[in-house]
């Protein structure tokens, strides 16, 4: 019989140079030592530094490789759980024993011989290495739970913070906790930019690991970790620590106002400033119009066409002074005069606390019926424990109770979801009817383009006229500025509304409208 020639193969579980140094030093020492006296001829040694509990692992996927090709027909390792934690590599290496690309596995720990009860032990062996990983994983995630639970931190203390061994909680450096406390106060000043901060911090000592003046990205990070609020982090989200916080929620939002401030813009995507570029389609072929600069009469102007992607298309240019003139003229058409619409603000206040105290009633008149069933709920429990009713009674009124509960908590929450929902909407479409007053008569193309893109539908030019479709109550504004152009009367009071009406209007559902603007408004 051939003798087998052998891999050795070491391997630890990190990739941290710092931890189980001595775990691949010892490995190869008793290997090699085991070899010695057992006589095996090995031809390569592979050492990994890296997990087994996923498949991946380059150099062990090698020499498993170099195993299948026919180069060394054993493997020489510590213990089965040194070749693999997890399904996958361990049953590639009792595949290759059962084709018999593997003649001999050798382990100073472990005894085993290719026959079926020496492949059930491996196996047995491989299964228990990755329970073992499964279940350190549990165990770690109930541990992070639970510390979460206590408010403990989790790692290492940030900046500002040290770690206490005995109490397993970190606590304000005597020193640094005060240097951070003082980046705060004077960034909040506005007097000290991210690269001024990281030079004042240098001046009191606090660098990167070498000795350079911290990146803006570190100073951003410092003055925007919640930590110093006494919070801890994990996976993307923020828990309530036990531990003491350094700066107080009034100083860190007020440094958070002052980064929002100086936050660079993004860039915009367009080197030409089109404003309205995007927000029409042609009304003769339906491609986009786009946008481009000409030169005439002494100045520079901006015009828009059709792209004419979808074919043949007779539309022309259209200057943006032209546009822009027949937008403002639209938006006039579906304003409102202020003092009506803040008379409509006014009475929507109105409308919000009467249907809040309405709603807040309802809920307490529910929650009171909830308690009264739980508690007869609980007394009908009691009865039948102590063998005071028989069960079919008990069960019958049970599934009473049952449904009466289902039913109460049901209505509680369609009244808690109702509350005042229609509110918004009609307060937006107020403040939007004054929004378009102002654009009607302002120069800033974007936040005209902004607003008849929130507000438009269907936007199209054809024969150099814009159109755009606006919501039922803002189409009814302009059929009333056509067929009743008369002032607002400051004497007089206008008509009071439903709330029915007013929330019909606002979500579009009263076509006409009839009734529920007032007899006195001005729209001119």
């Amino acid at each position: 019989m051939i003798k087998p020639k052998y891999f050795l193969y070491a391997r630890k579980s990190t990739e941290d140079d710092d931890k189980q140094v001595m775990s691949i030093e010892a490995q190869l020492f008793e290997l090699r030592e085991f070899a010695r006296k057992e006589n095996l001829e090995i031809l390569a040694e592979f050492q990994e530094s890296k997990s087994a509990k996923t498949p991946g692992r380059p150099i062990f996927n090698e020499m498993m490789t170099r195993i299948e090709s026919g180069e060394a027909q054993g493997i020489l390792g510590w213990h089965p759980d040194r070749l693999a934690r997890n399904s996958i590599d361990g049953g590639r290496v009792i595949y290759a024993v059962d084709t018999e690309r593997i003649a001999s596995l050798r382990f100073p720990t472990f005894w085993f011989e290719p026959t079926p009860q020496g492949l059930f032990m491996l196996q047995v062996a491989f299964g228990q290495s990755k329970y073992y990983s499964d279940n350190l994983v549990q165990n770690v995630k109930r541990g992070i739970r639970q510390k979460l639970r206590r408010g403990e931190w989790l790692t290492k203390a940030p900046f500002g913070y040290v770690n206490n061994p005995r109490t397993r909680q970190i606590e304000p450096h005597e020193v640094n906790a005060k240097i951070v406390q003082h980046a705060f106060e004077e960034y909040a000043k506005g007097t000290h930019g991210l690269v001024s901060l990281s030079q004042f911090l240098v001046d009191l000592g606090v660098t990167s690991s070498k000795g350079k003046p911290l990146a803006k990205c570190a100073i951003k990070h410092l003055l925007s970790n919640r930590a110093y609020l006494g919070f801890v982090r994990h996976n993307e989200e923020w828990f309530d620590g036990t531990f003491e916080p350094i700066i107080s929620p009034t100083l860190f939002e007020a440094v958070q106002k002052v980064l929002a401030s100086k936050a660079r813009a993004p860039m915009r995507r367009n080197r030409h400033d089109f404003p309205f570029l995007g927000l029409f389609r042609c009304g003769e072929c339906g491609g986009m119009f786009t946008a481009q600069h000409a030169k005439g009469n002494g100045g520079v102007y901006r015009y828009y066409r059709c792209t004419k992607k979808h074919g043949a298309c007779s539309q022309g240019y259209v200057q943006e002074k032209d546009l822009v003139a027949q937008i403002k003229d639209r938006l006039q058409t579906i304003s409102l005069c202020d003092e009506y619409a803040d008379w409509m603000l006014a009475k929507i206040d109105e409308w919000e606390r009467e249907e809040t105290n309405s709603s807040q009633s309802d809920v307490q008149n529910l929650s009171a019926k909830i308690k009264a069933d739980e508690e007869r709920m609980e007394k009908l429990v009691s009865a039948y424990l102590d063998g005071d009713i028989p069960k079919e009674i008990y069960l019958k009124k049970k599934d009473t109770t049952m449904r009466s509960l289902a039913t109460l908590n049901e209505k509680k929450k369609d009244c808690e979801r109702r509350g005042n929902t229609w509110v918004e909407p009609l307060r937006e479409w107020v403040l939007d009817t004054k929004q378009a007053a102002f654009l009607s008569s302002s120069d800033n193309f974007s936040e005209i383009a902004d607003f008849v893109q929130k507000i438009g539908t269907n936007h199209v030019v054809r024969d150099k006229t814009a159109h755009f479709s606006v919501p039922s109550p803002s189409h009814f504004v302009a059929t009333r500025r056509r067929i009743s152009p008369f002032s607002f009367s400051r004497a007089a009071s206008p008509r009071s509304l439903t709330s029915s009406e007013v929330l019909f209007c606002a979500l579009g559902r009263n076509r006409t409208y009839i009734s529920t603007l007032g007899v006195c408004c001005s729209i001119h």
